[in-house]
């Protein structure tokens, strides 16, 4: 099995976000993470707020996404997702002003219905501010599917 690959297409509303071969791939699953490996059952999974981890060889490249599904079938991984963003991409600041601020807005007494979306705000929020450390810490270059 070491010479077959995935082929992963990360889907977003807009556009392809990204589409390389890889030998290893972890998606937040709605219910927690999963790992897909070459040669895996044809699969459908929810997935949650989470980061998307790429194995390529020796390099690591990291999306944070906000949900979405993901199909697993014959060595493809097509995962659609509302929003993805390459580590790389992402404002550490900005995404952790946006995390201060969706904690706030959660203690001023909202009904059930805002307070679920900022939970999901915050989710989402930390995921970023999780997923945008990993570009200040030594990675492999980016030239990974360009």
């Amino acid at each position: 099995m070491a010479d077959k690959h995935l082929t992963l297409e990360l889907v977003t509303p807009e556009k392809v976000a990204w589409s390389a071969p890889a030998d290893f791939v972890v998606l937040p699953a709605y219910n927690g993470e999963m790992g897909v490996l070459p040669g895996h059952q044809s699969f459908l999974v929810q997935l949650g707020a989470g980061e998307v981890r790429v194995t390529a060889g020796k390099d690591v490249k990291h999306f944070a996404i906000s949900g979405g599904f993901a199909e697993i079938k014959n060595d493809t991984v097509s995962l659609f997702a509302e929003t993805a963003e390459d580590a790389g991409q992402i404002d550490a600041e900005r995404a952790h002003q946006a995390l201060e601020k969706a904690k706030a807005v959660v203690h001023s007494g909202l009904d059930p219905m805002q307070l679920a979306a900022m939970e999901a705000a915050i989710r989402r929020a930390q995921v970023r501010v999780r997923v945008a450390r990993r570009s200040s810490a030594p990675s492999a270059p980016p030239h990974i599917g360009q």
